[in-house]
């Protein structure tokens, strides 16, 4: 019994190490990195397509290689430096507020054995690059046809360090975060992706000016069948944008696919339906928009709601971006080309306070903030409305400067008139989207 006795109490120390240190989860892991394809998919091929559709086809390749640009500059930036703003730890616990620090530039101090919880690290920062690359690369669509592709790549380099790593700290860096400490719930990105990106869009659509001959001259869809497509393949890449925000293969991830699912299809039919009894008409375009709209609308609450919520969500949503993109938009005169604030800013904002008005009431499934806390419904949807506020202020301010000093730096931020006559595919790239 003695030596039974003796034999626990040294092996306690070990037992109690190995149940507190992080250990990695090989399910969770392959899921993670899955996830991060999905999401990547969204941008190059997804978001390209779908823009790349709606634009004039003189203007198809310079849409495409806008959002591709994007892509690729923003993720460089972001392992250059905006993890370490967004998700480092810095000095001083007034700076921590807003910013993380600069501690990890270039993934100093990370090596690749580290662990986010149940999977790598590294694994983290690739996910988390791929959603820092498309918030920019929505911005694009309220601003094709008529940016210079130098002023554009210079914009994304910035914004992407000055906008996007400060706010997805605030929201997701943790405690001593602002937003976070208030207790905000952003389950996948409605605030600091999808209205961060449609507003910057809407701010450089204002200082860039309309397109010529906005809105009198017709400015048809190239195809809709490539924008129909695009949405598709948004809609699969999106399981890694909502699902993968999970951090693993787990129940939540479950709840999220499907909230997920739902919102996107009863979006597409409520866009349908109210072309058909506006319009008279339903169109293809439509029923792509009204998905992607569905999605961007269910991302901030998809881990958070119940299948009755995703039904809200989704309707709801969608007939608040229909609104912006066929009533607001016209009444006001502002010339967002591909609809990026429309859809993904007011479809975004519905859904972040809606967040507060339908999470269920669940500890294991919210994070932080007034619900969890006292099960305070009214103090979560008013912690909802400073994040929208906060987010969107910074957004305008900090995309207002970015834009000026790209501006500054390619000398002037719009293309000649003989240029955007002739179209940005054979002035700026010296390519063609149709030979004939």
């Amino acid at each position: 019994m003695k030596k039974w006795l003796l034999a626990l109490m040294l092996a306690l120390p070990t037992l109690v190490l190995a149940k507190d240190t992080p250990t990695l989860d090989t399910g969770d892991t392959a899921w993670m990195m899955i996830s991060t394809a999905l999401v990547l998919l969204m941008t190059p091929a997804g978001l390209a397509l779908f823009y790349a559709g709606m634009t004039r086809s003189k203007n198809v390749l310079n849409t495409y290689a806008m959002v591709f640009g994007a892509f690729v500059v923003a993720f460089v930036v972001w392992i250059a430096a905006g993890y370490s703003i967004a998700f480092g730890t810095a000095s001083s616990s007034a700076v921590q507020e807003v910013i993380g620090g600069f501690n990890n530039v270039f993934l100093n101090g990370i090596k690749w054995t580290d662990l986010s919880g149940t999977y790598p690290t590294y694994v983290f920062v690739a996910f988390q690059g791929t959603f820092a690359a498309i918030t920019v690369a929505i911005a694009s669509g309220s601003v094709i046809e008529r940016i210079k592709f130098s002023t554009w790549l210079v914009f994304v380099a910035l914004w992407g360090l000055v906008v996007y790593a400060p706010i997805a700290h605030m929201v997701w860096g943790g405690d001593g975060a602002f937003l976070f400490d208030a207790g905000a719930l952003d389950f996948a990105g409605g605030t600091v992706v999808h209205m961060n990106g449609g507003l910057a869009g809407l701010v450089m659509a204002l200082l860039v000016g309309k397109r010529a001959g906005y809105p009198r001259s017709a400015m048809k869809p190239a195809s809709v069948l490539l924008t129909a497509l695009g949405a598709a393949l948004l809609w699969f890449g999106w399981y890694g944008f909502n699902a993968g925000s999970a951090f693993g293969a787990n129940a939540i991830a479950g709840l999220a696919l499907l909230t997920t699912t739902i919102a996107a299809a009863v979006a597409a039919i409520t866009w349908m339906l109210l072309e058909w009894f506006v319009y008279k008409k339903p169109t293809l375009l439509g029923i792509a928009t009204g998905a992607v709209a569905g999605l961007v609308s269910i991302t901030p609450a998809a881990g958070f709601v119940s299948i009755g919520g995703a039904f809200i969500v989704g309707i709801l949503g969608t007939v608040f971006a229909f609104w912006g993109v066929t009533v607001l938009k016209k009444k006001l005169g502002y010339d967002d080309s591909l609809d990026a604030f429309g859809v993904h800013f007011l479809a975004g904002l519905f859904g972040a306070l809606a967040t507060g008005l339908l999470a269920v009431k669940d500890n294991g499934l919210l994070w932080d903030g007034p619900l969890k806390e006292s099960g305070d419904r009214m103090g979560q949807f008013l912690v909802q409305v400073e994040s929208v506020v906060v987010i969107g202020l910074f957004t305008l301010v900090g995309t207002v400067i970015v834009y000026y000093v790209a501006t500054a730096l390619t000398g002037g931020s719009r293309v000649t008139e003989e240029e955007e006559t002739m179209g940005l595919d054979e002035s700026i790239q010296s390519e063609r989207y149709m030979n004939n």
